[in-house]
């Protein structure tokens, strides 16, 4: 075992060597523009994305010209919400999300709020779902677009995607979900759960970063996005740039390789992740799970060390790569926007930390952190007055 130990596969993951292997030609030898369809060297990347867009769609239960490749999720987000507001202004002005979003999502619906489209931001209960009338309530005829993430990267809670897509399509409102958590840990079935646009990156699910997919409904209903990036009308005129051929073989394989082991490696993560659960709740008082108990990722456990901040707990855990939000939020000294809409105490905000684990994790690596952090929790509460005080109360009573 190698320290430090990582622990944060919700931010990113290490790329697996045989997708690597997939990518590496096309790097070197294979090197062709596919848009240059002039000669062989770009016949023969064609024929790789062309690959790669059918294995991604049969895994995602789409058709191949539904997949647009992008940077990543983060773009296919901003793509998709910017791209329905401009091509469907004639047919209404409001989107509705949810206030656990990812930053990629709030972001883009405030700066449109800015613009007069109306945004109307969901609440969520104590595990993180939101309410599915209240979503039925919130469309009005003027409602373009939902926007539901189908798992929260924070807390792990999954939404109910499959009834959130059915209510959408009986209202006859586009139905939006970032998937980038969900992809290749769960099932997504984009005809089944009437998803309309879907996206996701690859270096989520051990592929490279700087690609990702923003799957488009072509029929019942046909969606129109209008570009965000123009020149060129690559990708369907719906995303202009030279596509990056070694990352969208990359992202291709990623996914197969996610979604043929989903079975084997969801029971051995899930299976670690309750070890650590059970060793914290066991061995340690004053524990709360964060997101919801059951419809969870199987790679996450959201943690509150009551009477321990969390900067001081990872502070003193430097051999362990944690997190205590997102990624993509980690220079905010605020509490995270996710556990806030949980409408959590003060105590818990403050102490709340996320473990991701993935497939390069190992038993002995679990081992190592319950130990290191059950060591780390009592040292920190030790020196404490506060929490030693409140411990004295509970014994007298």
């Amino acid at each position: 075992m190698k320290l430090p130990i990582y622990m944060d596969y919700h931010a990113t993951t290490p790329v697996d060597p045989r997708v690597l292997d997939a990518m590496m030609p096309f790097f070197s030898d294979k090197f062709g523009n596919p848009a240059s369809r002039q000669h062989q060297f770009g016949w023969i990347s064609e024929e790789a994305v062309t690959s790669a867009r059918g294995t991604i769609a049969k895994h995602i239960r789409a058709e191949p010209r539904e997949i647009i490749f992008t940077s990543g999720a983060t773009e296919s987000n901003n793509l998709s919400i910017k791209g329905v507001v401009e091509s469907s202004k004639q047919n209404g002005d409001h989107i509705i999300t949810a206030a656990t979003e990812h930053r990629s999502v709030l972001d883009t619906c405030k700066k449109l709020e800015k613009l007069g489209i109306r945004i109307t931001y969901l609440g969520v209960d104590q595990f993180g779902q939101i309410n599915l009338d209240k979503l039925s309530e919130s469309i009005t005829p003027k409602t373009i677009l939902v926007s539901i993430m189908a798992a929260n990267n924070e807390i792990g809670t999954i939404q109910n995607i499959a009834d959130i897509g059915n209510i959408c399509h009986t209202k006859g409102v586009f139905f939006h979900s970032d998937a980038t958590q969900a992809v290749g840990k769960i099932p997504i079935d984009v005809t089944s759960m009437n998803i309309d646009l879907l996206s996701f990156s690859a270096h989520k699910m051990y592929g490279p970063k700087g690609v990702g997919v923003l799957y488009v409904r072509s029929a019942n209903p046909k969606v129109k996005l209008t570009m965000q990036m123009d020149g060129g009308g690559h990708e369907r005129g719906i995303r202009s740039g030279t596509l990056n051929v070694p990352g969208i073989v990359g992202l291709a394989k990623a996914l197969e390789i996610s979604i043929l082991s989903i079975a084997d490696e969801t029971e051995r993560i899930k299976r670690y992740r309750d070890k650590m659960y059970n060793a914290f709740i066991t061995r340690i008082e004053k524990v709360q799970l964060n997101g919801h108990p059951i419809e969870r990722l199987p790679n996450n456990l959201n943690i509150s060390f009551l009477g321990v901040e969390d900067n001081a707990l990872m502070m003193s855990l430097k051999d362990i790569a944690l997190s205590i939000g997102s990624a993509c939020s980690t220079a905010d000294p605020e509490p995270s926007h996710v556990l806030k809409a949980l409408h959590l105490p003060q105590e818990r905000l403050h102490s709340a930390i996320r473990f991701g684990l993935g497939r390069f994790t190992t038993e002995e690596e679990v081992d190592y952190v319950i130990n290191r952090v059950i060591e780390t929790v009592d040292k920190l509460r030790s020196q404490s007055p506060s929490f030693s005080r409140s411990r004295e109360i509970v014994q007298q009573q």
